[in-house]
C-alpha cells in the first residue's frame, strides 16, 4: 500500500507544507512517483516522518533533527542539549511574566524597561520616551535603577513643555529666555540626585561607541534650537559643579 503526500501528512499529523519542506532540507527522502506523476509514499516514509514529527514536537530544530533522527533509541547528548535550551527558555519566559505583571499593576508603558516606569506625576513626551529607550539599552542594571528613581520622581515643570515646543528657527531672545528658565530646573535636579551615575561608566560597551550613539540620537531627536538651549544651559550649570561627561544627554529633562 502507498499513500499520497496529503494522505501521509494526515497520517503523521503534520501538514503538506511541512512534508515538502522536509524534502527540501533533506530530512525526508523523495519517494518514487506513480505513472500519473504523483508521489507514492511507503511505510518507511511514514515511520521516518513520524520520527521527525516526534522530535519537532519535543522542540528540536531541523538541524538538530538531522543529527539526531538516525541515532537510535536514546540520543542522550542531543536530549541534554535540548533540555538546557528549554530550561533557558522557561527562565526567560518566567522573567517576562514577572515584568508583565509589573507593567500591568503599575499601568506602565510596555516599551520601557520596568526600572524606568514613570511616576504618576511624570510627564514624558514622545521624544523623552525615545531617548529613554535608547539610554536603557546602553545602561547596566545599577544605572537603570538609579535613573529609574529620577524618572519616577520627575516633577512636571513648565520648562519641559516650552522646550518640547521650541521651534528650530526660534530667535536668540526666545532661546536665552528658555536657558534662563532651564538652569534653575537643572540645578535642582542635580542637587536632588547628586549620585546620578555617569552614563559612560561601568558599561560593557566602549565609551566611544556610547558617546557617538548618544550624539547621533540627540541630533536626530532634537532640533538645532533645542540642542543649542541644552548646551548653553548645561555650560552654565557646570560652571558651579564638577563637569561630568554625558550629563547633558541624561539630565536634559
Amino acid at each position: 500500500m502507498s499513500w499520497s503526500t496529503r494522505e501521509i501528512a494526515e497520517l503523521a499529523g503534520t501538514s503538506l507544507r511541512a512534508v515538502r519542506h522536509y524534502h527540501e532540507v533533506g530530512l525526508l527522502e523523495e519517494p518514487e512517483r506513480r505513472v500519473n506523476g504523483y508521489k507514492q509514499y511507503g511505510v518507511p516514509h511514514l515511520v521516518r516522518l513520524l520520527r521527525i514529527k516526534r522530535l519537532v514536537d519535543l522542540g528540536f530544530s531541523l538541524n538538530q533533527i538531522a543529527e539526531t533522527v538516525d541515532e537510535g533509541e536514546h540520543p542522550g547528548r542531543a536530549l541534554r542539549t535540548l533540555d538546557a535550551e528549554l530550561a533557558a527558555t522557561v527562565e526567560r519566559l518566567q522573567r517576562a511574566r514577572l515584568e508583565l505583571t509589573t507593567l500591568i499593576e503599575q499601568r506602565a508603558p510596555a516599551d520601557l524597561p520596568a526600572e524606568l516606569t514613570p511616576g504618576e506625576a511624570t510627564v514624558l513626551s514622545k521624544t523623552d520616551r525615545s531617548l529613554l529607550l535608547v539610554m536603557a539599552r546602553l545602561m547596566n542594571g545599577e544605572q537603570l535603577q538609579t535613573y529609574g528613581a529620577l524618572v519616577r520622581n520627575l516633577p512636571a515643570h513648565p520648562v519641559n513643555q516650552e522646550f518640547d515646543e521650541l521651534s528650530a528657527d526660534a530667535g536668540e531672545h526666545i532661546r536665552q529666555h528658555l536657558v534662563e528658565r532651564m538652569v534653575p530646573y537643572l540645578r535642582w535636579l542635580r542637587q536632588d540626585h547628586p549620585d546620578l551615575p555617569d552614563l559612560y561608566t561601568a558599561v560593557s560597551k566602549g565609551k566611544k561607541i556610547i558617546r557617538e550613539t548618544m550624539e547621533t540620537v540627540l541630533h536626530e531627536l532634537y532640533n538645532p534650537a533645542q540642542l543649542d538651549v541644552l548646551h548653553r544651559a548645561h555650560v552654565i550649570v557646570d560652571e558651579s559643579t564638577q563637569p561630568r561627561p554625558g550629563r547633558n544627554a541624561t539630565e536634559l529633562r
